[in-house]
C-alpha cells in the first residue's frame, strides 16, 4: 500500500491512492479509517504529508473527521440534482430508480399570515393551506417538506398528496404550469424538528431549499421549505461565462 515517489507532491499521491481505495472499497462508506500514525506507516509518508492530504479529502467532503472520535469515509449521496432544474422531490427519486412515498402528513388550513400575504400577494381572508410531509425513498425517510399553497391553487385537496407531488396536483386542471422558482439553499447542522423526523442525529447535516414557485403568468403559486439529508442529497449548479 505504500505511495511509491514521482514527480508530483507526496500528498497529492496519498490523496489519490485513498481515493482509489474508496473507490475499491478497500475503505468502505461510513467505515472508520485506521489511526493517523498507523495509516501514515502503512502509507510509507509523515504524518504531516498524511494530515495534508486528509485536510483536502475532508474539503471535498470525500472523508469526514470527528473530532476525538476518528476519521471516516463520507458516504456518497443518493440523489444529486442540478439545482437549475426545476423538479418536484417526487421526480428527483424516481430519476434516482427509487420509489417515491409519503410516511406523515399534517394539514392545516387558515387565513394567510402577513409574511404569506406579501408572498402570495393574496389578503387576509383567502385561505392558504400549509402541508407537512415526509417523503420517502425506497421507504427510507428522505425529505421532509413544508408546502405552502393557497386553497384554490391546489383543486384535488390535500388528501391526493400522500401518493402523488404537489406540482401535479396544483397544475392537474391545466389552469396553472409552475415554470420557474427562485430558490436558496441554507445548510443546517441540526433542526429539532426536521432531524428527529428525519431520524438523524447531530452527526448529519441537513441541506434547507427555500423555493418561491412561479406560474407562467408570474403569480406565485407555491412557497416551499424543504429539509434534505445531506448525506443523501447533494445539488449542483452549472455556471457558463457571459
Amino acid at each position: 500500500m505504500t505511495v511509491k515517489t514521482d514527480q508530483r507532491h507526496l500528498y497529492v499521491q496519498v490523496i489519490e491512492r485513498l481515493k482509489a481505495d474508496i473507490e475499491s472499497g478497500i475503505f468502505k462508506e461510513n467505515e472508520k479509517f485506521p489511526s493517523e500514525f498507523e495509516l501514515a506507516r502503512m502509507l510509507g509518508v509523515s504524518r504531516a504529508t498524511l494530515r495534508e492530504a486528509l485536510r483536502v479529502l475532508e474539503e471535498d467532503k470525500i472523508i469526514i473527521r470527528k473530532h476525538g472520535v476518528g476519521t471516516f469515509v463520507n458516504p456518497k449521496p443518493l440523489f444529486s440534482s442540478g439545482i437549475e432544474q426545476l423538479s418536484s422531490v417526487s421526480s428527483m427519486i424516481r430519476d434516482a430508480g427509487m420509489v417515491p412515498g409519503t410516511i406523515f402528513m399534517e394539514v392545516h388550513e387558515d387565513c394567510p399570515n402577513d409574511e404569506m400575504i406579501a408572498k402570495f400577494d393574496c389578503t387576509a381572508n383567502d385561505s392558504l393551506v400549509t402541508i407537512k410531509r415526509v417523503r420517502t425513498a425506497d421507504g427510507e425517510p428522505v425529505v421532509y417538506c413544508i408546502d405552502h399553497v393557497l386553497s384554490k391553487n391546489l383543486p384535488s385537496g390535500a388528501d391526493f398528496l400522500l401518493n402523488e407531488s404537489i406540482f401535479d396536483s396544483i397544475e392537474k386542471t391545466g389552469d396553472i404550469r409552475i415554470v420557474q422558482a427562485v430558490a436558496n439553499i441554507e445548510p443546517v447542522g441540526y433542526d429539532d424538528e426536521a432531524s428527529a423526523i428525519l431520524r438523524c442525529g447531530v452527526d448529519v447535516p441537513l441541506l434547507v431549499l427555500l423555493q418561491c414557485h412561479y406560474s407562467a403568468d408570474g403569480e406565485m403559486v407555491l412557497y416551499s421549505k424543504n429539509y434534505f439529508r445531506a448525506d443523501k442529497f447533494s445539488f449542483h449548479v452549472v455556471r457558463k461565462r457571459v
